[in-house]
């Protein structure tokens, strides 16, 4: 078990460590002004190449906006959950670990999103309502890789039988898979902000789930 952990644990810190690597890179290699309004792009021959295939699809650019709302409301119901285990055991030291570690990784998450707001690596490839807006990393990307796997992890506890936990987790790693191509398809973020999303979630993920391991 502390070895599992620290494998986790260094896994989740490699991954971190690769996405500010890949950060340095798209803000070094092949930076060229592809972007709206003459935006610098990094990796802009495979940026350029991939959004000339998939275009501007604004549906699935409204259709995936509107399903962020169940991380969301993953979020508001473990803080609940929370909320409620505070008020009847009467001190936050008593609410589950489990609960408490990932109101702590909720935190994180919602820090990496604020600093990317203000530090701007890339801009979107399109105008939202004629404005030019951050892109780096994929928030929506971020959200549901943070958020929907580390929900299957607390749901292990309270979910009874094999059989629904594994459709739950099914349906739950589909969900993400499905966002993310969504997502990509829709035009509205280069592959390079996608792959930025998907390198911090997986850092901060493996990082929680090794500290949720309880040790020995």
């Amino acid at each position: 078990m502390k070895r599992s952990k620290k494998n986790l644990f260094a896994a989740g810190i490699g991954f971190l460590a690769a996405f500010v690597v890949w950060t340095v890179l798209v803000l070094c290699v092949d930076v060229e002004a592809i972007g709206p309004q003459g935006t610098n792009v990094g990796f802009a021959t495979l940026n350029g190449f991939v959004h000339r295939l998939t275009g501007a699809n604004m549906l699935l650019y409204e259709i995936t906006d509107w399903l962020g709302i169940v991380p969301i409301s993953v979020c508001l119901g473990f803080a609940v959950i929370g909320a409620v285990q505070w008020i009847k055991r009467k001190s936050l030291l008593m609410v589950d670990r489990s609960i408490l570690l990932l109101g702590i990784f909720y935190v994180a998450v919602m820090a990496a999103y604020i600093l990317f707001e203000f530090v701007v690596i890339n801009y979107r490839p399109v105008l939202i309502e004629g404005r030019l807006e951050s892109s780096y990393p994929s928030s929506t990307t971020m959200l549901v890789s943070c958020i929907m796997p580390t929900a299957i992890m607390q749901l292990e506890k309270y979910i009874k039988g094999k059989v629904l936990k594994r459709t739950v987790a099914l349906i739950t790693v589909t969900f993400v898979i499905l966002m993310i191509v969504a997502r990509l398809l829709s035009g509205v973020h280069w592959v390079s902000d996608i792959i930025g999303g998907i390198l911090i979630s997986a850092g901060l993920v493996l990082i929680y789930y090794a500290f949720l391991i309880k040790p020995n």
